[in-house]
């Protein structure tokens, strides 16, 4: 599964409106609302957490995946050292991280990308990508865009 800086993975186009994600991928194992009643889709198989933003008229804003099929730039993200992961970043010009501490996990987070690399003990175990805010606060949203 391709990670698309700033649009999103694979067909997830951020944007998107749950119709449009279930029309591609059919119904999420697990369906909620979390505690700001954001729309919350779980896909077991892809391994994948969507969520879909409230005040943004429920559109696909920000995606939380661990499928050790995702890719980045041709590169695999999960399960490999964070060293290595921002090497392969590094050619691609993406330098740019703040670290995170959280008791055995680390989070990097380049703003750029709006995209998060989880580890624990040193590996990427989690990789986290949101909607890009453009200079006026706004989402800059991709989908149905030309």
């Amino acid at each position: 599964m391709k990670i698309n800086p700033k649009n999103g993975i694979d067909k997830l186009i951020f944007g998107m409106k749950q119709n449009d994600v279930t029309a591609i991928y059919g119904k999420p194992d697990r369906n909620y609302k979390d505690e700001d009643d954001n729309v919350i889709f779980a896909y077991n198989k892809l391994k994948m957490r969507l969520t879909f933003y409230v005040e943004e008229d429920f559109k696909l804003g920000y995606i939380v995946a661990s499928s050790p099929e995702l890719e980045l730039f041709g590169y695999k993200v999960i399960d490999r050292k964070i060293s290595d992961v921002k090497k392969d970043l590094a050619a691609k010009g993406i330098t740019k991280f703040t670290q995170e501490e959280f008791d055995t996990f680390e989070n990097y987070f380049n703003e750029e990308n709006w995209i998060i690399f989880q580890t624990e003990f040193d590996e990427v175990v989690k990789f986290e990508i949101g909607a890009i805010i453009n200079q006026k606060d706004e989402f800059d949203w991709k989908f149905g865009k030309k």
